[in-house]
């Protein structure tokens, strides 16, 4: 159980696919409004939309909330609210990308699948089996969460799952109906409208993701945590409800939903390990690694806290020396 009034920070995530005529524009607009303000982000924004996920002290979380409401073109954006006790994005990102959600093709974002709401999909999830349930994040973020009898498929980015929806469509039965979710629900839009481009006749997407799910239906039906793109990694999909670990470590296999990156610098894989294997591996991902020539230093492992880039670490006492100037300087 969380208790809201010890935590002093509101991390936020939403977004919403509308034409904006100038995306460069609105870019500045939003770091124009974000100046001086107790904001930590991570907000794309292109001639497609928003794609937001931020951090700020609630006073300024509230104040942009009002501001993009009070916005024509964003008044009905759905924020999805959790707290937290410190910012959870190491600096204040916001950019123009070309597409919100990075497919190599053309996508109708107008023809997306049926939105059910976390009640309508817990209750499909509970009567009904005849349906294919698919979880379309990348493998790294079910393996630590997932809804139980999900297909996880076995796609280790966002533009794997093109092939995974052409094998669908050659051995499924279109008539089928297909249920699917992802983190926050824009992935969703996309994929929902390339099954419904493939011929599928009833396609279901859980409206605002599981974030959304476990702020209104809590733990039912799903396992283990959520995976999410920042500081945090790892979190119950409710506070209310405690939610108990699924994934193994890699190297021993004993239960734990510990994230880190590997520890080699050219490497830097993200896996899940126990803090006894850690300890043994120093840090790294395997004991290839361990003797790798830029290596950070283990002491600065977090499974709170991804790898930052070099100057985090620069001229701290604990770098291992073996890392010489070029090296660093490239990193």
């Amino acid at each position: 159980m969380v208790d809201k009034k010890d935590f002093n920070i509101i991390v936020l995530a939403f977004y919403k696919y509308v034409e904006i005529e100038d995306a460069q524009l609105e870019v500045k607009t939003h770091k124009k409004f974000f100046e001086n303000k107790d904001i930590t982000s991570r907000i794309y924004i292109s001639e497609e939309g928003i794609n937001g996920q931020m951090s700020a002290s609630q006073k300024d979380a509230k104040e942009y909330i009002d501001w993009m409401h009070s916005r024509p073109e964003f008044n009905d954006v759905n924020f999805k609210l959790h707290y937290w006790h410190e910012q959870v994005f190491p600096k204040q990102t916001v950019k123009y990308r070309k597409q919100l959600v990075a497919i190599e093709e053309s996508v109708d974002v107008a023809n997306t699948g049926t939105h059910l709401s976390p009640k309508e999909w817990k209750e499909m999830l509970e009567t009904s089996s005849d349906h294919i349930l698919i979880d379309v994040r990348n493998d790294y973020e079910w393996e630590v969460g997932h809804f139980d009898g999900a297909e996880l498929p076995k796609c280790a980015t966002f533009r794997e799952f093109k092939e995974y929806a052409d094998n669908l469509e050659a051995t499924t039965d279109k008539k089928k109906p297909v249920m699917m979710y992802c983190t926050g629900g824009i992935r969703c839009e996309i994929y929902s409208a390339v099954l419904k481009e493939k011929g599928f006749e009833h396609v279901y997407q859980l409206d605002g993701g599981v974030i959304n799910y476990g702020l209104k239906e809590g733990t039912k039906k799903w396992l283990g945590k959520l995976f999410v793109f920042d500081d945090r990694l790892t979190v119950p999909i409710s506070d209310e409800e405690n939610s108990e670990a699924i994934s193994k470590c890699r190297k021993c296999s004993c239960i734990t939903d510990n994230y880190y990156n590997c520890a080699n610098m050219d490497c830097n894989e993200l896996f899940i390990c126990c803090k006894d294997c850690l300890e043994t591996l120093k840090g790294c991902c395997s004991e290839g690694c361990i003797d790798a020539p830029r290596v950070r230093p283990y002491q600065q492992q977090n499974p709170h806290k991804p790898f930052r880039k070099y100057h985090h670490y620069f001229g701290q006492k604990n770098y291992p020396e073996k890392c010489n100037q070029s090296q660093k300087i490239s990193s």
